[in-house]
């Protein structure tokens, strides 16, 4: 019995010692993967259920009530630059620039968070088929079903996947910044125009987030990008 606490001990600081090496993993698994699943799971539910989400055309009526012809320009233009004029050259740029600096776990990351982030959301609009809204005649009108917003889901995709490989380097702050405010003026577009319920831009976050961050860890879960002695990695402390 007296050699029992000598065991304990050491095997908890062990256990102490692998749960600090990985709570950057483990914060990433809950916030990252497991909170949005579980948004997207609750938002799916009433909508597949056809039920009727109280804040959405609430929140639509309150922005339309702030349409002006300046803002009706800017609005337009962030949601063109939230898909093709702005997330898609930028995705496939990002992918052929780290093929190119020959960062081929970083590369596949970036391709495959990109390219699974468009179908899924292709096949989730087609599950759902849920309609657009409504409420008045938008000035940039899309025919596509509504459900999760594309543009939201894309803005978010590119956005989790440049922090995440910036998260290590000396420039996570510079990037993390504006790649989470772009995101986030996609999705008051897509509101702004009447295109999309505020439900549908939450699901796009949602399911975006969701899915790089797990593609990130499934690639990187025995290593992390931009490893000890590249140029891109930060300064040790």
């Amino acid at each position: 019995m007296r050699g029992r606490p000598a065991e304990v001990f050491p095997g908890l600081s062990s256990l102490a010692a692998v749960l600090r090496g990985n709570l950057g993993y483990l914060a990433l698994l809950f916030a990252g993967v497991l909170l949005p699943l579980w948004l997207f799971a609750a938002l799916a539910d009433e909508i597949h259920e056809m039920e009727a989400l109280v804040f959405d055309d609430a929140l639509l009526l309150r922005l339309r009530a702030w349409t002006s012809p300046v803002a009706d320009e800017v609005f337009v233009w962030i949601s063109l630059a939230g898909y093709r004029y702005g997330v898609v050259p930028v995705d496939i740029l990002l992918s052929l620039a780290l093929l190119a600096w020959r960062r081929w776990r970083e590369a596949a990351f970036a391709i495959i968070a990109f390219t699974g982030s468009a179908l899924l959301n292709l096949a989730t609009k087609a599950f759902f088929q849920r309609q657009r809204p409504s409420l008045w005649e938008s000035i940039a009108p899309e025919t596509t079903f509504s459900f999760p917003s594309g543009h939201a889901m894309g803005s978010m995709t590119l956005a989790t996947v440049v922090v995440l490989l910036a998260w290590r380097t000396r420039w996570r702050w510079l990037v993390a910044v504006p790649a989470i405010a772009f995101a986030g003026l996609v999705g008051l577009s897509r509101l702004y125009l009447g295109v999309h319920y505020p439900s549908d831009v939450l699901g796009g976050w949602a399911a975006g987030l969701a899915w790089a961050a797990g593609v990130y860890l499934v690639l990187f879960r025995h290593r992390r990008p931009w490893r000890e002695g590249s140029r891109w990695a930060a300064p040790a402390p």
